[in-house]
């Protein structure tokens, strides 16, 4: 079954860089993503993570694409409840009035970040309660039906943004099958229930004016080099690092050696923090090829989002370019 290949960019920052280098290296990756036939690259919300740059979601997709020429670019995704859905509909059809028919727009419910940091964005945790209701009324600023008397989004955009539900849960595939749209599905890193959301997003799908039919977004990170031993050392640095950032944010805090992580990746307290990346092609162009073709066929995914995480800008965009090499990437879109 053919698929269509795009990519996540986590805008990281690098030790030693800064948030304009990250910003630099978004830019070299996604011009290496065009011209190596992938479909779209996406940017996620995240905050309060001082190695992740893409906090001002919209504005750093406006910067990419203006150094890009088809390629599509969106978020996946913004997190609704952090918003007023009418700002969002403001932010992205003016993204889209500048770059016609190269604008996605990816939602989710999470904070995209910890506890105080909820607090700070939303002041109320129950705002996710209000997702499903915020997603209608964005959607109808951006199609020019409104669902608030007396109020438009503007600028809109002649062309529709389309949107995209993420999740990582049951909670939205129902949600996208019930509003007819594309689902997207965080398994690069909550994998644990890829395979019963997507079953039941292709059983309960509804079509809708967007969308005809089901259309399954996977994530899969992806470690490509020109040989399997410096792939897997890219993977091998790339999770350490993680791991090094995700415990520095919990009570332990302080730096580790390497065999330090090693040990704690093994052990009963680290292999879920391990689990959490299941889905990694690592290797050579062939090898990397190999795994994405089975992992989207065992799914039947429409598409791929792949992560590229080697921990040089030179090596993730040579990881993009090898990818692109591997399969043959589809142009449709839904």
């Amino acid at each position: 079954m053919p698929f269509a290949l795009s990519i996540l960019d986590l805008a990281t920052v690098s030790r030693g860089q800064t948030a304009r280098d990250s910003f630099h290296n978004s830019v070299a990756l996604a011009q290496a993503a065009e011209r190596s036939g992938f479909r779209r690259v996406w940017y996620a919300e995240h905050h309060n993570m001082r190695s992740i740059a893409s906090s001002a979601t919209s504005v750093l997709i406006g910067y990419v694409a203006n150094h890009t020429d088809t390629i599509r670019l969106g978020a996946g995704g913004v997190m609704l409840p952090n918003h007023s859905p009418l700002v969002i509909a403001e932010q992205f059809g003016t993204l889209e009035s500048l770059f016609p028919g190269r604008i996605d727009l990816g939602l989710g419910r999470a904070p995209g970040s910890d506890q105080k940091t909820l607090y700070a964005l939303r002041r109320e945790p129950s705002t996710a309660e209000n997702f499903p209701r915020d997603v209608l009324e964005l959607q109808g600023y951006l199609t020019g039906e409104s669902r608030v008397a007396g109020v438009q989004a503007v600028p809109r955009a002649e062309t529709v943004v389309p949107l995209y539900i993420l999740g990582s849960s049951l909670f939205g595939a129902q949600l996208a099958a019930h509003l007819g749209l594309p689902y997207a599905f965080a398994s690069h890193f909550a994998p644990d229930a890829l395979y019963e959301a997507v079953a039941v997003y292709r059983d309960t799908f509804k079509p809708s004016e967007q969308l005809a039919e089901p259309y399954v977004m996977a994530g899969v990170n992806v470690f490509a080099a020109e040989s399997h031993d410096a792939a897997v050392e890219h993977k091998t640095i790339a999770y350490r690092t993680r791991a090094r950032a995700m415990i520095a944010r919990g009570p332990a805090g302080g730096d580790f050696s390497d065999a330090e992580i090693d040990a704690f990746l093994a052990s009963p307290n680290g292999r879920q923090l391990s689990g959490m990346t299941r889905y990694t092609a690592v290797g050579t162009p062939d090898e990397v090829g190999t795994y994405l073709a089975e992992f989207a066929a065992s799914i039947g995914a429409d598409e791929l989002i792949t992560t590229h995480q080697a921990p040089d800008i030179a090596d993730r965009v040579r990881s993009v370019e090898l990818t692109g090499q591997t399969l043959a990437v589809q142009s449709a879109t839904p």
